[in-house]
């Protein structure tokens, strides 16, 4: 059943200003909306329970990226277009100029934002592993002020979040100290275009004196939320990679991720794969070793 546009209402303030102050007056009745490359699914197949939308499309205090001498900050409101053609993430940041390039077609790459993807709060959704590899921190914003929240400690649960009634996502910042690192991403889908994941993977490591000096690897739609690999991690760093590491790191990946069947997979399958994952990112580590 579709919906029926007279049920709904829709403001457009304009300005960041003004849309927090609406939000503020009325907690928990105004549902931001962007892109609407989410909601409007649900919109069109009747489901979308949110009576009364503001959009925050385009506007301005949302759609800037910064970047200074320590971090760059990226406005919630920026596309994944905006992703993909910014030329110091598609250079220091390529986990997530990759999964910008992932999620959707071309037109939801030019409707799509960072902060509607993290807010959306899907498992499976193609940049949040690369957010918590990169260790980003969220910057949020009310009609009383602003907060930060490590992007880590954002989620609580299936589509469950940190984030309050009367806050959106201003900023994403993220800290540009990644120089030397070797990334590695994967997306196993059902095509290889316009598909969601069954399991994704983003990791980044350094290698020092043939040995792995720091490691971040995350995985995707293994978990009710996105999941850093911290037993992993710990793992890795002081050792030297190659094959056995591998497989020491593969089978650390069952205690700490929890799949579910679904249309998509089934636990089985997202197990084995996590695992192979995994040992393949350290396997591509051992190719920095020197004379092996």
């Amino acid at each position: 059943m579709r919906a029926d546009p007279c049920e709904y209402e829709l403001v457009a303030p304009g300005d960041l200003r003004s849309v927090l102050a609406l939000m503020d007056r009325e907690p928990g009745i105004w549902t931001p909306i962007a892109g609407g490359t989410d909601l409007m699914v649900l919109y069109s197949a009747g489901k979308l329970s949110a009576r009364k939308l503001v959009s925050i499309w385009n506007l301005p205090e949302l759609r800037s990226i910064e970047a200074s001498s320590q971090e760059i900050r990226i406005g919630a409101g920026c596309t994944y277009s905006d992703l993909r053609e910014n030329a110091v993430i598609c250079d220091e940041f390529p986990l997530l100029a990759t999964a910008a390039s992932w999620t959707g077609g071309i037109a939801n790459q030019n409707r799509g934002t960072l902060g509607g993807n993290i807010v959306n709060a899907s498992p499976a959704a193609d940049s949040l592993p690369a957010l918590l590899v990169y260790e980003a921190t969220l910057v949020l914003v009310s009609a009383r002020g602003e907060r930060e929240v490590p992007y880590v400690r954002f989620h609580r649960g299936y589509k469950e979040h940190v984030l309050e009634a009367c806050e959106l996502i201003r900023t994403v910042r993220v800290p540009r100290k990644y120089s030397g690192y070797f990334s590695f991403t994967r997306k196993v889908g059902a095509r290889r275009a316009q598909a969601i994941s069954k399991v994704c993977i983003a990791a980044i490591g350094r290698v020092e004196n043939n040995t792995i000096a720091d490691a971040r690897v995350a995985l995707g739609s293994v978990a009710p939320i996105p999941l850093r690999l911290t037993e992993t991690e710990r793992l890795l760093i002081g050792k030297r990679p190659d094959r056995d590491l591998s497989k020491l790191a593969a089978d650390t990946v069952r205690a700490q991720i929890c799949p579910i069947d679904d249309i998509r997979s089934n636990v089985s399958y997202r197990f084995a794969v996590a695992a192979n994952l995994v040992a393949e990112f350290v396997q591509n580590l051992s190719s920095r070793v020197v004379g092996k």
